[in-house]
């Protein structure tokens, strides 16, 4: 198992279609890092109201990243424009998930970076409140987008030295 010291993971949209879980658990299985940034939109709650579309393979993401909780990973979760509903956890712990609304990493060189999802800069995704996430915010969707081009998208990015 390849491990690191950070993971930052987004936009895998949980609960759709074009969510591509089996890759996911595919990474999950073979990386782990001491800290795992989830940045947004990991359950996408906009798609989740118009109907649930939820296979095993989604719970089986969702218990890969409680058990690298149990095992010493620690595990932040930035909640999204599609997860927006959980801002109002922020500060708290669940099941060894600390949810904040952003947070800082340092690197190994001492560098330090803010980690926030980009909806926070989008102003029409922010301000705008759309009765289920009608076509603006769907465009954006990197889930979507990996569908339509067929790249595997769902690791954001998977940075920081290695140990």
């Amino acid at each position: 198992m390849t491990r690191y010291r950070a993971m930052f993971i987004s936009d895998v949209h949980l609960g759709t279609r074009a969510c591509q879980a089996e890759l996911l658990l595919d990474f999950l299985r073979e990386h782990d890092a001491d800290t795992i940034y989830l940045v947004g939109d990991i359950v996408d709650f906009w798609r989740i109201k118009r109907g649930v579309v939820w296979p095993q393979t989604h719970n089986d993401v969702l218990q890969k990243i409680l058990r690298k909780a149990r095992k010493g990973s620690r595990i932040v979760f930035i909640p999204g424009n599609h997860d927006d509903g959980l801002r109002q956890y922020c500060g708290q712990r669940f099941g060894g998930i600390e949810i904040e609304r952003q947070a800082i990493h340092k690197t190994a060189d001492g560098k330090r970076y803010i980690v926030m999802h980009g909806d926070e800069f989008d102003v029409v995704v922010r301000y705008a409140k759309w009765p289920c996430g009608p076509m603006l915010p769907s465009i954006g969707s990197a889930s979507a987008w990996a569908s339509s081009t067929g790249r595997s998208p769902i690791i954001s990015s998977c940075v920081s030295n290695r140990q």
